[in-house]
């Protein structure tokens, strides 16, 4: 169970890495077109864009580092929420659209969950170790 846990961690990581490195310089019109959907042009728009680049990379090394992974995935879980009403808004066709730029969010969710669960859950695992080691 172990080796899951780390693949699926790595694999997120990747997942974050790779859309904060292709958000600014390679699909840098896709989003200003949808920022322009919502009304954000311009200066802002590219503000936006580096932002959502800057977090998507901060998440991504987070994982890398495995440092306070349940604060890791409650934060993960919080911006895909995020970004997945702010696009609901913005572009409800999205959740139509063939490759999925919405609906691929249900199933990262539950990884997340999933993985969040599982590190609470041996977290407890071993305190009650501890606990009864000191018996």
């Amino acid at each position: 169970m172990v080796h899951f846990h780390l693949i699926a961690r790595l694999s997120l990581s990747f997942l974050w890495l790779a859309t904060a490195i292709t958000s600014p310089f390679f699909a840098k019109d896709i989003g200003y077109e949808v920022l322009a959907h919502g009304g954000i042009r311009g200066s802002l728009a590219s503000v936006c864009i580096w932002a959502g680049s800057a977090l998507d990379l901060v998440i991504g090394i987070w994982l890398l580092a495995g440092w306070q992974l349940q604060r890791c995935y409650l934060f993960q879980f919080g911006v895909i929420i995020t970004y997945t009403a702010l696009l609901t808004i913005i572009k409800p066709d999205f959740w139509l659209h063939p490759f999925g730029p919405l609906t691929k969010n249900i199933p990262i969710l539950v990884m997340i969950s999933y993985l969040y669960l599982s590190t609470y859950s041996d977290k407890l695992m071993g305190q009650k170790t501890l606990s009864t080691n000191n018996r």
